[in-house]
């Protein structure tokens, strides 16, 4: 009886676990969109500098920030510059925040590529 019950939540785990591996993929296929549809990748790219910084450096300069998200939302809907240099980012007022937030996290995050 015990091991049935042991079986039994072993496999619910990895129900649960192969969710959200579902779900942050399904995330970052979104976000890969929306910087596409954005024009990001034509200033961004993952792993290294164009005009702006790639994701994976705004990822490792913004890791220990807690405000971090709420910094590049911002920064990515109203513009400027002066965090990585002199030529400005346009703003992306059309933006929501819903996919604010998503752009924002898989940039923290990186910007890992949807599998």
């Amino acid at each position: 009886m015990l091991w049935r019950l042991v079986k039994i939540i072993f496999y619910f785990l990895i129900l649960i676990f192969n969710l959200q591996t579902v779900h942050a993929a399904n995330n970052d296929q979104q976000a890969l969109a929306i910087a596409k549809q954005n024009a990001c990748l034509g200033c961004h790219a993952i792993n290294k500098k164009i005009v702006g910084p790639s994701f994976e450096a705004v990822a490792f300069k913004y890791k220990n920030d807690s405000n971090a998200q709420i910094f590049l939302k911002n920064k990515i809907l109203k513009g400027g510059a002066g965090s990585w240099g002199v030529v400005p980012m346009p703003a992306n007022a059309k933006l929501s925040d819903a996919d604010l937030s998503l752009l924002t996290g898989w940039i923290l995050r990186g910007a890992p590529s949807p599998n």
